[in-house]
């Protein structure tokens, strides 16, 4: 679906800067959002000793930010079509610079939690305009191979922030992995403002922005994640998650009233409407909530039954993100000639298969028997990315190119949440039933029957969300051979 450019665009697109300037730009954002990541991770143990709080009260840490960024993504996409996304994506450098600023100051668990909270919407404005800005900068024929390098580029992120971090840890103290930040997302920030200037990305459109809209999804989303995340925890049934979903269904049914009023609505019905932009959409949120299956209760099975040490653990889970960072450049240049109909079922079929060989993990498994089974996962993964990705934002028109890339982030940090929602809940309801009404707090070894039936069931519930997503990916049929030209 090719759509001619207006006059403004056909002008700044002929002062576009070079289209690997645009890319090291962008990547130089997604490195920092992602090695951020895995790096507040690996010291949320630390943050909890030295701050003197409980695992409830740390664990908001990790949770407000992911929150803050699934919630705004779209709104933040909007603006970036409307305003301009070198606004939207310089903009966000700087706030989430400030709001490491102010993680790296916290005096006490409230403080850091709001800094968080202040971080993740300028983490919402970088990722809301990283795949538009690539689709945007690459002709059609390149999009697969440079969003296929961009998923190596969120690889090394995700790879190397528990390295990073651990060096941080080790020689000065937990806020350095906040306060590293500041110096590359000002010195990008000023990068994008001067070199991106007059470009395409600067394009701006005379349209409002809904605010009530933004408002009504805002609340939807959040309340509804909230209400996945603690639902096991707190009761499937219990008042505060009754409130949560209530709010949701309210917010939702309110944003449908909003946007058929709104003259610019913040959700774009025209783009569900196709089918080679839904359908990749609703792939992604089954692939990352199967795949995060696996990230999530892994790390249990290496440090407990499994007997290895915290930083052997790191390593063993890092074999995932090496293969996405060799694979993703492949898979990439493979779906420009081939499209991504078939490159995403497979890799969606790999991850599937990934999640039944772990299921039939002993106990005490090999280095190599684990390593093998996590590298399936990786293919899988990077096999299936970039050819999605790059379906989704090819099909949509330029001027909406924003929302459409805020809503495949969107999609990914859905599919997290629900991964690790989900398989929370399928280890713990296994746990208690196996256990006689017991919960895993602190491990035996007399608990390694239950905990590896809990954990055989969590994995297979994982495949099976993936078998649904295999399902999905072939249902898009081929796209349109002149989006790949």
């Amino acid at each position: 679906m090719n759509i001619p450019l207006p006059s403004d665009q056909s002008d700044a697109a002929a002062k576009s800067p070079g289209r690997w300037q645009v890319f090291f730009l962008v990547a130089v954002g997604i490195f920092m959002a992602t090695l951020d990541g895995s790096i507040v991770n690996i010291a949320v143990p630390t943050i909890m000793k030295e701050l003197n709080v409980s695992v409830a009260a740390v664990q908001w840490v990790v949770m407000i930010y992911l929150l803050t960024v699934t919630s705004l993504l779209l709104s933040f996409g909007r603006l970036s079509d409307i305003h301009g996304r070198r606004r939207v994506y310089s903009l966000g450098l700087l706030v989430f610079s400030a709001g490491s600023l102010c993680c790296g100051l916290a005096a006490n668990i409230l403080w850091l939690i709001a800094a968080r909270l202040f971080q993740g919407f300028g983490a919402a404005m970088i990722m809301a305009c990283t795949p538009a800005l690539i689709v945007d900068t690459f002709p059609p024929a390149e999009r697969g191979r440079a969003l296929g390098l961009i998923g190596s580029v969120v690889a090394s992120g995700l790879t190397t922030g528990p390295v990073v971090g651990g060096l941080l840890l080790h020689f000065f103290s937990w806020r350095a992995i906040f306060l590293v930040n500041i110096p590359i997302g000002l010195v990008t920030a000023a990068l994008v403002h001067a070199m991106l200037k007059g470009s395409q990305a600067d394009s701006r459109r005379q349209e409002s922005f809904d605010w009530p809209g933004a408002v009504m999804l805002a609340l939807c989303l959040g309340s509804l994640l909230l209400a996945v995340t603690h639902g096991y925890e707190w009761g499937y049934f219990s008042r505060p998650i009754l409130l949560l979903v209530g709010l949701s269904l309210i917010s939702a049914a309110a944003l449908v009233v909003v946007e058929q009023r709104a003259a610019h609505p913040i959700l774009d019905g025209g783009l569900f409407r196709i089918r080679l932009f839904t359908l990749p959409i609703l792939a992604a949120v089954i692939l990352f909530a199967s795949l995060f299956s696996l990230v999530f209760l892994m790390p249990f099975y290496l440090l407990n039954p499994g007997g290895f040490d915290v930083d052997r653990a790191g390593y063993l889970m890092a074999t995932i993100f090496v293969f996405l960072f060799i694979v993703s450049p492949i898979s990439g240049s493979l779906s420009d000639r081939i499209g991504s109909r078939l490159l995403c079922t497979g890799g969606t079929a790999i991850v599937a298969l990934s999640l039944y060989l772990l299921a039939l993990l002993p106990a005490e498994a090999s280095v190599a028997d684990i390593v093998w089974r996590l590298a399936l996962a990786g293919i899988g993964m990077a096999v299936f990315l970039p050819p999605n990705s790059a379906a989704a934002m090819n099909i949509v028109p330029p001027n909406r190119r924003g929302v459409a890339s805020a809503t495949v982030a969107a999609a990914r940090n859905l599919g997290m949440v629900l991964g690790v929602a989900v398989s929370g809940a399928v280890f713990n309801s296994t746990f208690h039933r196996l256990s006689n009404g017991a919960y895993l707090k602190l491990y035996q070894p007399s608990l390694e029957p239950v905990f590896m039936q809990a954990f055989h069931a969590a994995m297979i519930s994982g495949m099976m969300i993936a078998l649904i997503g295999v399902i999905i990916s072939f249902l898009r049929g081929p796209e349109p051979r002149k989006t790949r030209e």
